[in-house]
């Protein structure tokens, strides 16, 4: 058999604590702050209670979770021999084991809690605990036990034999050693006076006697002595008529329980000389029936019995009615009893009037009265000024006539109608005008609204707690309530807004909207102490940013589990958060996320960002136009420190040229020409043409014709300029100001005008090397001034690093494969 270990890791035990220490915060919340379901004066202790008790659980669990193991359910017949020796807790409950043995337990020594409930051992001898010696909780109950084999197990703190088949309580005289024996849990069919000497002098805090099997004679009558302890738990058989027939004698008894009590007309008394004896005593302060049927004589007989004794807290669960309900006697005489408190009542009874029923509850002299999950309709107001300080009607069925012109409740403190059939707000405001002592008013779970008419409610100023939760209450609400209310719960209604105009809460110090329709944060104006707010589960998907400017006593805020909208108008809220305390911030970060969009759903707004610049639009367009602005500046300066117009200028002029050649058919240029270009300047310039020009050119095997160079001797100037130009493939003219005031230029200018200076010509090139002021081109040059204006032109750089550029413009120009003249006539003949 392999047993199953419970050894959770960091991880799940880590999910466990969270979900364990939500579990507590809610149930403490709801029995001891919220609901306030317990009686005032014993409110302290219940919630203190139930604290240590939940705390105690959760301690155990911490402390037993890495040493369990659980074989519950797992259908054995006897103990698994491969138990690790460290276990400190074994559940086998639920199985078929039919005997234990010592070497079951033998080896493991450090075991502290044993469950083996609902199996099928009938002999124990508690010498197999011999070698358990820290074995503190034993639980042995419904088996079949007979009869025991004591052995002290001195360490045992719980031990729980209730629900077997013994005859007399199995009570050794080795109990006696069991000081710290805490609870103990027996069976018997009969009893003996001194059952229980051996354990007399143990004060124990819970002894549980199953009287399932009991049985005595009609006439016969059994005495028990019971010395030491707090709380009496007795269980009768659950389908009979109460017989038990005991004298129950008990020193220091503060808590009786009762179970299992079926009751007549006629075997009502028995119930009442049982408890008799009990009652005797100053001490007993508390009892509880659970399960009981009875008739309605019988029990206000129980009423009566129990209104002279000591007892000052009487409850009963799960209450049944049957016969008949008319009106009893009953005499509110003086009493100790503070509180009565009725859980799930069945009316078995159909037709009765109303006073029989309610009189006998509206009329009691006592303090706290509660009477919830019955078929009740209606409450009687008391006929004269009532004690009543607590009133619980939960979960019945009252309607908006309940206490309408009441005015005998005036120390009633706290009133809670949960789940009811109320419907009107304003009724519910008339109804607490006459209870000038109320302070907490919990009606949720309810069929309220509220309409506009309603903004005329009157409500009792002493109210400071209002539960109005779980109704279908809308906007309207916040007009209809009580002006110095300090703690407002409207949790899970149809609220969409909080109106601007609403009635000034200068009170109210805690709020709860949540699982509401709200899209934004509330503003603290109406609500100047608010320190308390709770707002998750609503629609709020851009809260404020301002919140927190204006709720500046805030202490504690939930707003988790919103629809939170991850986009820049949520930027400013998320870094306002940033700067909350997580103390104050309740839930943070895991609660909150973004739900939209959807790139960024499922994303913890701690970890959500947007640059300023994308957030702001005025910042953007500022600082785009001084981006371009700078980007302009920037262009600008470059393009006059580099020269960049002149560099574009001449790359297009490099372009054309390209093109322009590329156009000219290849027939019409093959031998026609003997040089590549006549260069016409000015002898001042000469030095640069023989310097830079042409040894350039020539470079590049372009045929340059020079006039010392090439012109004929003993033909005019003129007949050369001709000669020269008419055999060239291009004409380059080097324009200067000394080109302009030289007289050879002016004959080849002549020339040139009026053969060649026509519109169209592509076999022009113009190099301006020095600037020519328009104004001194002579008039008569008009061609060359319409040209300088029409025509681009090549201008010389002085910077060396845009040499390569201009050559490069000039070369271009000479991008055709030219035959001279010479091939041309080895070709003819």
């Amino acid at each position: 058999m392999t047993c199953r270990l419970a050894f959770p890791t960091l991880e799940s035990f880590g999910t466990w604590t969270q979900n364990a220490l939500k579990d507590i915060g809610i149930l403490l919340g709801n029995h001891c702050i919220m609901t306030q379901d317990k009686e005032p004066i014993i409110r302290q202790a219940y919630c203190l209670y139930l604290t240590t008790l939940i705390v105690g659980v959760f301690i155990q669990f911490s402390d037993e979770s890495e040493f369990a193991v659980d074989l519950s359910k797992t259908g054995l017949t006897h103990v698994p021999r491969d138990l690790p020796p460290h276990v400190q807790v074994l559940d086998m409950s639920q199985n078929f084991l039919f005997e234990l043995q010592t070497s079951d337990f033998s080896s493991l020594l450090g075991l502290k809690v044993l469950r083996l409930s609902h199996n099928r051992i009938q002999r124990l001898d508690f010498n197999v605990f011999n070698f358990n010696r820290h074995l503190e909780y034993l639980d042995l109950s419904h088996n079949h036990l007979q009869n025991i084999s004591c052995y002290p197990v001195v360490s045992l703190k719980h031990l729980d034999l209730s629900f077997n088949d013994f005859s007399a309580l199995p009570v050794c005289f080795e109990f006696s050693k069991l000081i710290q024996l805490d609870f103990l849990g027996l069976s018997a069919t009969k009893f003996q006076q001194f059952d229980l000497l051996p354990v007399a002098h143990i004060y124990l805090n819970y002894i549980l006697l199953d009287l399932g099997k009991y049985y005595v004679k009609e006439d016969e009558t059994e005495n028990l002595q019971i010395l030491n302890t707090k709380t009496l738990h007795f269980i009768f058989p659950p389908n009979s008529l109460f017989s038990i027939q005991v004298n129950i004698q008990v020193n220091t008894l503060g808590y009786l329980h009762l179970t299992n009590i079926n009751l007549n007309n006629e075997n009502c008394h028995v119930l009442m000389k049982f408890l008799l004896e009990l009652t005797r005593g100053p001490t007993l302060i508390n009892i509880t029936l659970n399960n009981v049927e009875t008739t309605w004589k019988c029990l206000v007989s129980v009423f009566q019995f129990l209104w002279s004794k000591p007892v000052e807290y009487l409850n009963i669960y799960n209450l049944t009615i049957v016969e008949n309900i008319n009106e009893e006697g009953f005499t509110y005489s003086e009493t100790k009893l503070k509180a009565l408190k009725i859980e799930h009542v069945t009316n078995k009874v159909f037709l009765f009037t109303k006073t029989a029923l309610y009189s006998m509850f509206a009329e009691m002299n006592i303090m706290m009265l509660t009477i919830s999950q019955t078929a009740f309709i209606h409450m009687l107001c008391p006929q004269a000024p009532s004690t009543f300080q607590f009133l619980n009607f939960t979960q019945n069925v009252f309607t908006d006539s309940i206490f309408q012109n009441c005015s005998n409740l005036v120390r009633l403190e706290t009133f809670i109608l949960q789940k009811n059939g109320l419907k009107s707000l304003f009724k519910v405001s008339l109804m607490t005008k006459d209870m000038p002592s109320l302070k907490t008013l919990d009606v949720s779970w309810n069929l309220l609204e509220s309409h506009r008419y309603e903004e005329d409610c009157i409500w009792v100023e002493s109210i400071v707690v209002l539960n109005l939760s779980s109704n279908i209450l809308t906007d309207s609400v916040f007009r209809c309530l009580p002006p110095k209310v300090k703690v407002l719960d409207l949790h899970n209604n149809r609220i969409t807004n909080i109106p601007k105009d609403v009635t000034h809460l200068e009170a109210l110090q805690e709020l709860n909207i949540a699982s509401n329709f709200l899209i934004d944060l509330p503003g603290c104006d109406p609500f100047s102490s608010l320190s308390v707010l709770i707002i998750n589960h609503n629609s709020v998907f851009h809260p404020s940013a301002d919140f927190f400017q204006s709720c500046h006593k805030i202490r504690s805020i939930d707003a988790g589990n919103n629809p939170f909208q991850c986009t820049c108008e949520l930027r400013e809220f998320v870094r306002n958060l940033g700067q909350v305390s997580s103390e104050v911030l309740e839930g943070w970060p895991d609660s909150y996320m973004c739900d939209y969009p959807e790139r960024l759903k499922g994303t913890p707004l701690k970890d959500f960002h947007m640059s300023p610049l994308s957030c702001n639009t005025a910042l953007l367009i500022v600082t785009i136009g001084a981006t371009m602005l700078v980007l302009t500046a920037s262009v600008t300066f470059l393009c006059l420190y580099l020269d960049l117009p002149w560099y574009l200028r001449m790359l297009c002029q490099w372009t054309q040229t390209r093109l322009r050649t590329r156009n000219v058919p290849i027939e019409d240029l093959q031998g026609t020409f003997q040089y590549h270009a006549f260069i016409s300047y000015s002898e001042q310039d000469s030095a640069w043409v023989k310097n830079e020009l042409v040894p350039c050119l020539e470079k590049e095997n372009i045929q340059i014709c020079l006039h010392e160079r090439n012109f004929v001797p003993g033909k005019s100037i003129v007949e050369n300029i001709i000669n020269c130009i008419e055999k060239s493939y291009k004409s380059i003219f080097v324009l200067s100001p000394n080109f302009v005031q030289s007289e050879w230029c002016h004959y080849e200018l002549y020339f040139a005008h009026h053969n060649l200076f026509h519109e169209g010509s592509n076999n022009l090139i113009l190099i301006l090397l020095e600037p020519i002021p328009q104004n001194s081109i002579p008039s008569k040059y008009h061609k060359l001034r319409a040209l300088m204006t029409q025509r681009t032109y090549l201008e010389w750089p002085t910077e060396k690093s845009k040499h390569g550029l201009f050559w490069a413009n000039i070369r271009a120009a000479f991008n055709i494969e030219l035959t001279l003249i010479a091939e041309k006539n080895d070709m003819k003949n």
